[in-house]
């Protein structure tokens, strides 16, 4: 068998492998909406919780954009900020091998032992309780390393590419950082910010004893809804709930549109991200 023809069959074999991994994606996408279809209406996703068949899943889905908003406040410029200084100003060393060494460690944690450290650190010794906080705090710890990872990838490849250039015209380290490599990372950037945002809508183990898994009513008019230290069952958690405990007559069709409506968030969240980066980068780099 001569070389043109093994390559004409190991081609076809990743071929196939490739439309495989799309077909299983789009089966289990549509699997998922296909039993929670009937979850497309407004008193489903904006009604209250109830204990009786019908009830919605508004709080908790606005408990998980909100603990959505908050983790990434604190996990983007920590995972960016950790990205700059491994890829630019870290020397090579015990100190950097020790830093990545944590990083790697952090990254291969299961997500219930955080989920632990979080409840003895953030709920008992804070004194804080079940909260917002404590479990966008427990989130961090899981997201820090993989959007330190992929910051400092992206760092590394674009400051190749104009680096040299931008020193050379005269601007600062720190200027050639901020006005030239970083735009020209976000794209790679916001891969890393689309993974912390899936973690966050798909974690339930770690927010079970950080967040709670009670979600009591809040008011916007009171300002209650923001508050940062009351519990809060997100969507994840609910469904959890919904399928290990069964609290309501109607659970599963609960579960199934919740899941539905969360896939929806995730895919819209990944969608909505990738125009925002392209749109970011052309205007920095004046491409089209």
């Amino acid at each position: 068998m001569n070389a043109k023809k093994i390559d004409k069959i190991a081609t076809g074999i990743l071929y196939m492998i490739a439309v495989l991994i799309v077909a299983l994606l789009i089966g289990l996408i549509g699997y998922i909406i296909y039993n929670g279809r009937h979850c497309f209406n407004p008193e489903f996703l904006f009604g209250k919780p109830s204990m009786e068949a019908g009830g919605g899943i508004g709080l908790h889905l606005f408990n998980s954009f909100y603990m959505l908003v908050i983790s990434l406040i604190i996990t983007v410029p920590l995972g960016i900020g950790a990205g700059i200084y491994l890829a630019e100003y870290a020397k090579e060393g015990k100190v950097l091998n020790i830093i990545r060494l944590c990083i790697d460690t952090m990254a291969s944690l299961p997500s219930i032992v955080v989920g632990l450290f979080g409840l003895l650190v953030f709920v008992n010794m804070t004194g804080w309780g079940y909260s917002i906080f404590a479990g966008a705090m427990a989130i961090t710890i899981l997201n820090i390393p993989a959007m330190t990872r992929v910051s400092e990838s992206a760092i590394l490849d674009a400051s190749k590419k104009v680096k040299e250039a931008s020193l050379g015209l005269g601007a600062t380290q720190w200027q050639t950082m901020i006005k030239v490599i970083l735009p020209s990372a976000i794209p790679q950037i916001l891969t890393g910010i689309i993974l912390a945002a899936g973690r966050i809508f798909g974690e339930a183990a770690a927010l079970l004893y950080t967040a709670g898994m009670s979600a009591p009513i809040v008011r916007i008019s009171n300002g209650s809804a923001f508050n940062l230290f009351r519990p809060a069952e997100t969507l994840s958690v609910y469904i959890w709930q919904l399928n290990s405990e069964g609290m309501v007559p109607d659970a599963s069709k609960i579960a199934n549109g919740a899941s539905a409506v969360l896939i929806i968030m995730v895919l819209l969240f990944n969608v909505l991200a990738r125009i925002i980066g392209k749109k970011i980068y052309e205007r920095h780099t004046g491409s089209k």
